[in-house]
């Protein structure tokens, strides 16, 4: 059993860089990537890595000469972060909170990025106003049902 993890490991990373060298799971001439993003992480520094892995994302489309088109919902502990004050965020996590604020702001300007959506199920729970919503994020009834939307659509869902 102690050698078959081993060489198992093996298989399983030559197969990764396989992919990665063929870019699985593209088309051979795709002139747009639609993506859905739906965010649910409450932690602000694990938050702030995912959006700037967003962003790396929207930039090695467009590098391939590729339009991406790209969503972002918000759910769940990721509320906190769409609302245009900290108050209700720990005050431990406050100083990282602002910067995923920035993060969603600038992601908002960026080339590529279509619509920030807040789903509004999850604010009352958390004693989140909606009227307290960034002014780049959009309110949307029920964000699951937006991400259903945008499936039927071509957007590839995608829950980092």
């Amino acid at each position: 059993m102690k050698s078959l993890a081993p060489m198992l490991a093996a298989l399983a990373l030559s197969g990764c860089i396989a992919m990665s060298e063929h870019h699985a799971g593209m088309q051979a001439n795709p002139s747009e990537a639609k993506i859905a993003f739906d965010f649910t992480e409450g932690n602000p520094k694990a938050m702030l890595a995912k959006l700037a892995n967003v962003d790396v994302t929207r930039k090695q489309y467009i590098e391939r000469g590729i339009t991406p088109k790209i969503v972002m919902t918000f759910r769940g502990e990721a509320s906190y972060f769409t609302q245009s004050g900290l108050s209700m965020v720990k005050e431990a996590d406050r100083e990282d909170a602002a910067k995923v604020q920035a993060k969603i702001r600038e992601l908002r300007a960026a080339n590529g990025v279509e619509s920030l959506e807040q789903c509004n199920l999850p604010l009352a729970s958390r004693k989140l106003n909606p009227d307290n919503l960034m002014s780049e994020v959009k309110l949307v009834p029920n964000g699951w049902i937006a991400l259903v939307g945008y499936q039927q659509q071509g957007y590839a869902y995608i829950a980092p």
